[in-house]
């Protein structure tokens, strides 16, 4: 993900330029028009808006997000010894913006730390809906797949017991 700026001087706005490597191949092109889909569907506060996506020159997908000046969660409430009334209102943002996914029949499935940002006044922000499941999709079972111990597209250290098994 890259720092980003629209330079055609129409509009003036930081993004985060999801982009991959030219390196990379194979399915990304799907999982990211699977990302850019569920994005579309999501206009929530707390949730990382989606500004545009298409391909570039070179054929690599892209994802333009709302680029978000913030720190993880964690670090947010131990640089700032947080006080637990504090940290609950975090996690009540967390849960409001989770809440407004599984209401749209998204899945987030990577919730961890770092995709959770807190900006300066406070905010959260939930980003990377890479590994989404959207529940309605008839491509689900494909998708799936991606969330495997095999598939190797999760945090082990925050997949939900499921994920692990496979």
């Amino acid at each position: 993900v890259w720092l980003a700026e629209r330079i055609d001087g129409q509009l003036k706005r930081k993004v985060a330029l999801k982009l991959p490597r030219l390196a990379w191949g194979g399915s990304l092109g799907e999982r990211l028009a699977r990302e850019r889909d569920i994005l579309a569907t999501l206009a929530h506060a707390n949730i990382a808006r989606l500004y545009d996506a298409g391909v570039d020159q070179q054929g690599r997908p892209y994802l333009a997000m709302e680029y978000v000046e913030g720190q993880p969660i964690d670090v947010h409430c131990r640089e700032r010894s947080l006080p637990l009334r504090a940290r609950i209102g975090l996690l009540l943002q967390v849960c409001d913006a989770v809440a407004h996914a599984h209401s749209r029949l998204v899945v987030h499935r990577d919730l961890k730390p770092s995709n959770i940002l807190v900006t300066g006044e406070g905010q959260v922000r939930l980003l990377d809906f890479g590994i989404a499941k959207l529940l309605a999709d008839e491509r689900s079972a494909v998708a799936t797949a991606l969330t495997q111990l095999s598939g190797r597209a999760l945090t082990p250290d925050y997949a939900s017991p499921e994920q692990i098994r496979g």
